[in-house]
C-alpha cells in the first residue's frame, strides 16, 4: 500500500485497530476467555523467547564503548519521560481523565523500541552500532526498571501496585523466556536468520492476541463508556506535546553536550521511542485484565505518532547529510 507509506502510517497499527473493533463486537467470554488467556501466556513467552534469540551478543558489545551516549539515551527513556509524565497531572481531571493519565504514566515508564529506533538511525545516517547497543540494552533494562518505575509513578497518584510481585512475574513470564531464547542462539540463530519474516509475523501475531484479549475484557467492563472521540483527541494532543518536548530535549541536549551529528541522530531516535512490542505484553503481566485496554490506549496512539514524526525527521537528517 504505497499511500500508507507516503503518509507514514504503520500497517500493523491498522491491523491493531481492526483487532480492537473485532474485540468490541465479539469479545471473548466464559470458556473462550480462559482458552484465549492461556494462549496469550504462551504467545507472550514465545514473543520474548524470539526477542532473545534474535539478539546477537556481538551487536551489543560493538557499541558499548560510547558510554556518554548511552547514559543520555537511558536518562531520556527512564528519567525524562517519567518526569514529563508526572507533569501531565496538571491536565487531570479537567482535560485528561484519571485512567488515561495512568496510561500515560505507564507509557512513560516503558523501554525504547529496538527495530524502529535502529531503522530510523540507519536511514538518517547516524551511529548504527551505538543504536543497536543502546536500544537492545534499553529493552533488557526495561524488564527490570519499568515495573519499578510503574510502581513509583502509580504510588505518587495513590494507585497501588505490588512492585515486588510485578518484578517476579516479569522475571518468570518475560525475562526467563528472553534468557532461554538468547542462550538458544547457537541452535536457533541460523533458522531465525533464514525465516526472519516468519519470526516477525509470530512476534506481531502474539501482540495482536494480547490486544484482543485485553480489549475483550475492557469492552466487557465498559471501556467505550469511558472513551469517546474527545478522549481520543486529547490522547493524540497529549502525545504530540510529549513527543515534541522529548525530541527538543534530546536534539538540543546532544548539541549542548558536544556530540557529533551521528551520535545526535542516535540519541534523538533511541531516546524518544517507547516500545509497543514490550509495553502490551508487560501490561498483561502488571495490570488487571479489566484495566489493560485503557492502559495501552495512549501507548498505541503514541506509537503511531512516533513512527510518523521520526520517519519525517530521518528523511530530513538523511537529506541534510547527503
Amino acid at each position: 500500500m504505497k499511500w500508507l507509506k507516503k503518509l507514514y502510517i504503520d500497517q500493523f497499527l491498522l491491523i491493531l485497530i481492526c483487532v480492537v473493533i473485532i474485540a468490541s463486537i465479539f469479545p471473548c467470554k466464559g470458556l473462550y476467555k480462559t482458552i484465549f488467556e492461556q494462549l496469550t501466556n504462551i504467545a507472550i513467552a514465545l514473543l520474548f523467547f524470539m526477542h532473545g534469540a534474535k539478539l546477537p551478543r556481538s551487536a551489543i558489545l560493538s557499541g558499548l564503548g560510547n558510554w556518554r551516549l548511552h547514559c543520555i539515551i537511558f536518562a531520556s527513556t527512564f528519567i525524562l519521560f517519567p518526569l514529563l509524565g508526572l507533569t501531565m497531572q496538571v491536565l487531570t481531571p479537567n482535560i485528561l481523565s484519571e485512567p488515561l493519565y495512568l496510561g500515560f504514566l505507564y507509557l512513560c515508564a516503558l523501554p525504547a523500541t529496538v527495530q524502529s529506533a535502529i531503522a530510523f538511525t540507519s536511514v538518517a545516517k547516524g551511529n548504527v552500532a551505538a543504536a543497536i547497543c543502546s536500544a537492545s540494552a534499553s529493552s533488557i533494562l526495561g524488564i527490570f526498571l519499568s515495573p519499578i518505575l510503574v510502581g513509583l509513578l502509580m504510588h505518587t497518584q495513590g494507585a497501588t501496585t505490588d512492585t515486588t510481585d510485578a518484578i517476579l512475574s516479569i522475571m518468570v513470564k518475560l525475562m526467563l523466556p528472553f534468557i532461554l531464547g538468547h542462550l538458544s542462539r547457537p541452535l536457533t540463530a541460523g533458522w531465525i536468520a533464514k525465516h526472519i519474516k516468519l519470526v516477525n509475523k509470530t512476534d506481531r501475531s502474539s501482540i495482536l492476541l494480547v490486544v484482543y484479549v485485553a480489549f475483550s475484557d475492557a469492552v466487557v467492563n465498559g471501556i467505550w463508556h469511558q472513551v469517546n472521540f474527545w478522549s481520543l483527541l486529547v490522547i493524540l494532543l497529549c502525545s504530540v506535546l510529549l513527543l515534541a518536548v522529548v525530541l527538543l530535549c534530546t536534539t538540543y541536549g546532544a548539541r549542548l553536550l558536544g556530540f557529533n551529528k551521528e551520535d545526535e541522530i542516535t540519541i534523538v531516535f533511541c531516546g524518544s521511542k517507547k516500545s509497543l512490542a514490550n509495553g502490551i505484553p508487560m501490561a498483561n503481566v502488571l495490570f488487571p485484565a479489566s484495566a489493560i485496554g485503557l492502559m495501552v490506549l495512549p501507548l498505541m496512539i503514541f506509537h503511531q505518532l512516533q513512527l510518523m514524526v521520526c520517519a519525517v525527521l530521518a528523511a530530513h537528517y538523511a537529506k541534510r547529510e547527503s
